[in-house]
């Protein structure tokens, strides 16, 4: 029988002070959020991408808790999470951190759709509530056009309208047993903010053969900036109000260099380490606006990831998860993704289905984005989005 997972995600934010609990699921999402990435861009050459591993992150480990066997050890080898006890406890670190996080608007919510007639777990049912938030409903899934909109509602509530239509009413039938959905939402403003008078169509480099023009934002702003010859490009961290939240760009040296930049993000450390090299100075800033949508076939990008048996019928082993003796596995798995950055900061929304079933007085560096480039919005030192933009 069929199970449905659903996903949003939105974010920029960075903390000081770790906890043992924030570096575990750092390093986690470090690791999940590079391999991500580098087959959500191979899927998509040379197109604009958006991401949100992160917001992946919770839906799997609530399955992970859900399963047993190969299927539950495999789901924390992709986490890089020990065991279920600290699974627990770093996404219910997680939830109390991002409620208790000021400046910008930042809410993740979590909902668990069950077929008519049908309970979760006992066990499973207190640790959704009590880890993950999710809030509990039961569905006429054989009336697919119903239970699709009354999803797709929560979900375009949850993402202030960004995300629509994420589950297919075709994809809902006598089979499905439940959808698991997870959102993440974020809108925040620079902290110096962008003079919309000062924005002008500027050259931006798709290639070495196409230039366009596009609207850029301009202006001298204090950020955190580095060369990291390593990854031969330019990185600024610019945040918003409050000072929890940032956005990172990294942009090549080269105008074709995007590719090159892409393979070396795939080593989990790279961006942590160039980060490392960022400091405090006044950069004057050349900056497209932009808006991406992005949509991915998780189950195709999962699986490339040795998460197989997840959606594997008779290996899944979700044994934990309803008050059933079917046997229940993940049929497929989307996520949609949103972000727009503009003169005021940033929105940003992903959601993801799961089928279960110049000089001065002194020097002031200049970064002109002008060519294709990588970005990330961070949480608590976690990548929460990533992506390349191609062609504003």
């Amino acid at each position: 029988m069929k199970i449905i997972m659903c996903i949003f995600g939105l974010a920029a934010l960075a903390m000081a002070g770790e906890t043992d609990l924030q570096k575990i699921l750092r390093e986690s999402n470090d690791q999940f959020t590079a391999q991500m990435f580098s087959e959500v861009v191979k899927a998509n050459p040379g197109q604009n991408v958006v991401l949100s591993a992160f917001s992946v992150l919770p839906p799997l480990g609530q399955l992970a808790l859900a399963s047993v066997g190969e299927s539950h050890d495999e789901l924390l080898r992709a986490l890089a999470l020990p065991n279920d006890n600290v699974t627990k406890d770093v996404f219910a670190d997680l939830n109390r951190g991002v409620r208790a996080v000021k400046g910008v608007d930042l809410k993740m919510a979590s909902k668990i759709y069950v077929a008519k007639g049908l309970e979760l777990n006992d066990d499973f049912a207190a640790v959704s509530r009590d880890v993950f938030g999710s809030e509990v409903q039961n569905v006429d899934f054989v009336k697919s056009v119903e239970a699709a909109g009354a999803i797709n509602k929560w979900v375009e509530d949850q993402t202030n309208n960004r995300i629509k239509n994420l589950v297919d009413p075709d994809a809902l039938d006598e089979t499905t047993r439940s959808v698991l959905v997870n959102a993440i939402y974020f809108k925040g403003s620079w902290k110096d903010k962008f003079v919309k008078e000062r924005t002008m169509d500027r050259d931006f480099h798709v290639s070495k053969d196409k230039t366009i023009k596009v609207p850029t934002m301009i202006g001298k702003k204090d950020v955190r900036y580095a060369d990291v010859p390593e990854l031969d490009a330019k990185m600024i961290e610019m945040s918003y109000e409050g000072d929890q939240a940032s956005m990172i760009i990294i942009l090549p040296n080269q105008v074709d260099g995007i590719t090159a930049l892409e393979q070396k993000l795939k080593d989990p450390k790279a961006l942590s380490r160039a980060e490392e090299r960022l400091y405090n100075t006044e950069v004057e800033i050349y900056l497209p606006k932009f808006k991406i949508e992005t949509t991915t076939d998780l189950k195709e990008v999962l699986s490339n990831m040795n998460i197989k048996k997840l959606f594997t019928p008779g290996a899944a082993r979700l044994e934990n998860l309803l008050k059933t003796k079917e046997s229940l596995y993940v049929d497929a798995a989307i996520q949609k993704a949103f972000i727009e950055v503009n003169e005021e900061g940033a929105e940003a929304a992903a959601a993801n289905a799961f089928k279960i079933t110049t000089y001065s007085f002194h020097f002031v560096p200049k970064v002109e984005i002008n060519k294709p480039f990588f970005f990330s919005l961070k949480y608590n030192r976690n990548s929460m989005f990533s992506g390349v933009c191609v062609q504003p």
